[in-house]
């Protein structure tokens, strides 16, 4: 393997298991919201229709949840990562590595 092409696949890797897990994440995080308060979660928290306590309360829960999610689903292609090539990804690789 070429000495750039490390950092390219782990790029393209880490952010499909991201965006992956965030899409996902999602699609649970809006089916809990309808089953818990018995309407849809809201499409745009700014809007000064939406009481200010569900869009505060749907800003925490996505955004906690996504980054969570994420920050997961990129460990997970770390460690898969390091399983396939015996190293960390060139990001994650502290100095000297």
């Amino acid at each position: 393997m070429a000495k750039g092409d490390g950092s390219k696949v782990w790029s393209i890797f880490s952010l499909a298991a991201a965006l992956g897990a965030a899409a996902a994440t999602r699609k649970g995080i809006d089916k809990s919201w309808q089953v818990s308060t018995g309407k849809k979660p809201p499409e745009n928290p700014a809007d000064p229709d939406i009481d200010l306590w569900e869009a505060v309360a749907w800003a925490a829960v996505t955004g906690a949840a996504v980054s969570l999610a994420r920050m997961y689903a990129q460990r997970r292609a770390a460690s898969y990562y390091v399983k396939s090539t015996g190293k960390l990804p060139p990001p994650l690789r502290k100095d000297g590595e």
